[in-house]
Order: C-alpha cells, then sequence, then structure tokens
C-alpha cells in the first residue's frame, strides 16, 4: 500500500509541474508577436513623418523672417496645412499601432482565460484526490508507510502540493488583473489620440478655408502688395477699435465699487485665466483695490519722499522717467509707494512702487507691451484696469493658473521667491480670496 501511495504522490507532482508549465507561459503567450512586424513598419514611417515636420517647420521659421506679402503669407499657411497633415497622419499610425496592441492583449487575456479555467479545473480535481486520501488517519498512512519518516515526509509533500496550488492560482489571477490594467490604460491613449486627431482635423479644415481666401485675394490684387497690405492694414484698425471699444465698456472712476472691481477682475481672469477672487484679493493686499496708491512723490511731500530718493537709483529712476514722459505725467508729483521701514525707523529695501497692482517701474517696463496687445491703448500703472490685467499676467508667470499654484504665485509677486519668513503675505491673500469667492458667489445669485 506505501508503494501504492508513492506513485500516487508521484503522478500528482508531474501533473503538478505540467500545470506550472502552463502558468508560467500565460503572459508569454500573446499575440504581440504578430504585430511586431507592422510596429516596425509604424515606427519607421512615424520617423519619415517626423522629419517632413522639421522640414516644415523650418520653412515656416524662414518664411516668418521674410516681408509679410501676401505670397509669404499664402506660403506660411500652406506649410502650416502640410505640418497638421502630416501630424494627422502620425495620429492616426498611432491609433493603428494601439488598435493592433488592444488586440494583442485582448487575445492574451482569452488566452489566460482559458488558462485559468484550465487550471481550476486541475486544481479541483487534484484537491478532490487529495481529499479522499487524506480520508485516511494519520495513523493509517504510517501503517502503509515503509517508516514513520516517510508517513512525515508525504504528509509535507501533499500539504506543500497544495500550497503550490494555490500560489499559481493566485499568480494566474494576477496575471489576468494585469492584462485587464493594460487594456484601460490603451484604450485611455487611444481616446487621447483620437481628440488629438479630431482637433487637428478641424485645424486643416480652417486652414484649407484660410488658403483658399488668401488665393482668391491674390488673384484679385493681380500681385499688387499695396492693396493686401492695406487690407492688412484696415483689419488691424478694426481690431485696434474693438479692443479699445471693450477696454472702454469697463468705464470705473477713482474710487471704484466693489462691483467694478469685480467686473474688472473678471475680465481681466477672460484674458489670462488667473481666477478673479484670487486677483482681487492681491489689488486689495497691495493697494485696497486701488485706494492706496503710494504716500510718497505726491505734491507737498518733502525731498526725502521724492522719487529721486525712495527709487532704487540704477534699477527704477530711468525707467520711472520713462513711463511718466511717455502717459505726460509729472515725475515730481506723481505718487509712489515709500520705502518699508524697520521697528527702529531704518529704511528696508527700496520704494517706488506705482498704481494699484504696486509695480516698480523696471518690472512695469517688461510687462506694458503685454498689457497694450490685449487693450490697443497705451499701458497706464495708475489705470486700475491696467493694472488688474497687468497683474493678472504677472501671477499667471508665477503659477497662478490653476488654484493649486495661487500660494506661490503671490509669494513671488510679493517678494519675488517663496521665503517662508513672508509666508504672511501668500497666507492672507489664499484666505482674502476664499472670502471674495463667497462674495462673487452672492453677487451671481
Amino acid at each position: 500500500m506505501g508503494n501504492n501511495y508513492k506513485k500516487w504522490l508521484g503522478s500528482m507532482m508531474v501533473t503538478l509541474v505540467a500545470v506550472s508549465f502552463c502558468v508560467s507561459g500565460i503572459q508569454a503567450q500573446t499575440t504581440l508577436d504578430q504585430v511586431t512586424a507592422e510596429q516596425s513598419q509604424l515606427q519607421q514611417q512615424l520617423a519619415d513623418l517626423q522629419k517632413q515636420i522639421n522640414n516644415y517647420q523650418t520653412q515656416l521659421s524662414k518664411i516668418k523672417g521674410q516681408k509679410n506679402t501676401l505670397v509669404n503669407k499664402i506660403n506660411q499657411l500652406k506649410n502650416q496645412q502640410a505640418l497638421i497633415t502630416a501630424q494627422i497622419k502620425i495620429s492616426s499610425l498611432k491609433i493603428s499601432d494601439i488598435n493592433a496592441q488592444e488586440v494583442a492583449l485582448q487575445g492574451s487575456v482569452g488566452i489566460n482565460r482559458e488558462k485559468l479555467k484550465s487550471l481550476r479545473t486541475e486544481m479541483a480535481g487534484l484537491i478532490v484526490a487529495i481529499n479522499m486520501r487524506d480520508r485516511r488517519s494519520f495513523i493509517e498512512i504510517m501503517l502503509a508507510s515503509d517508516n514513520l519518516a516517510q508517513a512525515f515526509v508525504e504528509r509535507a509533500d501533499v500539504e506543500r502540493l497544495v500550497q503550490n496550488l494555490s500560489d499559481m492560482y493566485t499568480a494566474s489571477r494576477l496575471a489576468n488583473n494585469e492584462l485587464a490594467a493594460s487594456l484601460q490604460t490603451i484604450a485611455q491613449k487611444r481616446d487621447e489620440e483620437n481628440n488629438l486627431l479630431a482637433i487637428k482635423s478641424l485645424q486643416e479644415k480652417q486652414l484649407t478655408g484660410s488658403v483658399s481666401e488668401q488665393s482668391t485675394l491674390l488673384t484679385q490684387t493681380k500681385g499688387k502688395e499695396s492693396k493686401y497690405q492695406a487690407s492688412l492694414k484696415s483689419t488691424q484698425a478694426e481690431v485696434a477699435a474693438i479692443k479699445s471699444r471693450l477696454y472702454q465698456l469697463l468705464e470705473v472712476s477713482k474710487q471704484i465699487t466693489f462691483g467694478q472691481a469685480v467686473a474688472i477682475a473678471q475680465w481681466a481672469s477672460s484674458q489670462t485665466g488667473v481666477r478673479a477672487a484670487f486677483l482681487l484679493a492681491i489689488l486689495t493686499q497691495e493697494s485696497s483695490l486701488g485706494k492706496n496708491v503710494g504716500t510718497c512723490n505726491r505734491a507737498g511731500d518733502p525731498a526725502s519722499k521724492s522719487w529721486k530718493v525712495v527709487m532704487k537709483p540704477e534699477r527704477d529712476q530711468e525707467p520711472f522717467k520713462t513711463i511718466t514722459s511717455e502717459l505726460g505725467m509729472n515725475i515730481n508729483t506723481t505718487p509712489v509707494s515709500c520705502p518699508m521701514k524697520d521697528k527702529k525707523g531704518n529704511q528696508i529695501g527700496w520704494g517706488g512702487a506705482m498704481g494699484p497692482a504696486q509695480f516698480i517701474p523696471s518690472t512695469w517696463m517688461g510687462y506694458r507691451a503685454k498689457v497694450t496687445a490685449v487693450t490697443g491703448k497705451s499701458a497706464n500703472p495708475w489705470d486700475i484696469r491696467d493694472a488688474f490685467l497687468a497683474a493678472a499676467i504677472k501671477l499667471k508667470d508665477g503659477g497662478a493658473g490653476s488654484q493649486s499654484g495661487e500660494w506661490a504665485a503671490a509669494m513671488k509677486y510679493f517678494s519675488g521667491g517663496t521665503n517662508p519668513a513672508y509666508s504672511f503675505y501668500g497666507d492672507n491673500v489664499v484666505a482674502t480670496a476664499a472670502q471674495y469667492a463667497s462674495d462673487i458667489a452672492k453677487l451671481n445669485q
């Protein structure tokens, strides 16, 4: 009887080895090998298309540097169209590649599912057989064995067999889960590429219409560049007029109401993506929404408060001269901020910040063109609309395009960095912004 039991246990071990070999091949047996050649071809096509894109981009750079004639404009649009067409081909190829991967993974999932089913059946049979053998008492097993040690070994072998079966089944299930997760990832990638393809296709249609329109204009003018330049100038004038009109609609007085401030902040937000409530909080912190624009360099102030004293000479004084001269303002009576002082009355740093957004002159010089590009008029740091817009642009540059970046953007606005010593400023701005968001919500009810 002992020899029969050994034969039975040996047959179980052989079956276990066969099942183990089956499980180890689950992930390897995929149909991905069937698309290897196709993927190689796709990669080569992608590389060729990328070369075309690089060539188009080089041509675009050259064309943009040339004189803005009608012919060059058409060539530029055609190159943009060719660039988008190449990008559409790349997206299509990527989608084909993703679809091939998905087919392969689905095949792998099917194979794994069948293997799992077969493994489950094998396990059930083995467990039934083991249970039938285990109905004998341990005394019976000892009596059937050649010696006591052999009985313990046989019992341990059976327990190890059961554990190994359990481990293999768990590994098979994990492999199935991993394949399912891969399928989900592939599906997400396909959706992203499909969205990109739709956008590029729309852009291609728009450019095709624009090229056709420009070609018609070229035929009408018979190559007379002056007519195109006149049309371009007229269009630019219309754009400037519209911008100016939109800007003037934000009519305000020197002491604006909260409702007016909200309207200006929302307008600036629409231009930059910076949250209106956050922008209001910054302007409140800086100048109480334009009420406090500085207590130095005013008419009647002593010489110690002159711009020549409170501004950093090598950094801000020349820009201040330029700004006030271009705007026709009296340089000696235009208010600016005073320097901060410590508890002992000693000066800390420099003053000279201008207007509701409290830009120092040198910093303003880097933003005024950006403001003018939006408003169509000369930028004025003391105009609260320009101040809101300039502050929004600077805050966007500092990371305030999302609410999660607002605290750091506020800190950079105040001190140029995120030094914890000035965290009070960022904390106050964030708290004020939360209150303003509540207030704005009530206004919109």
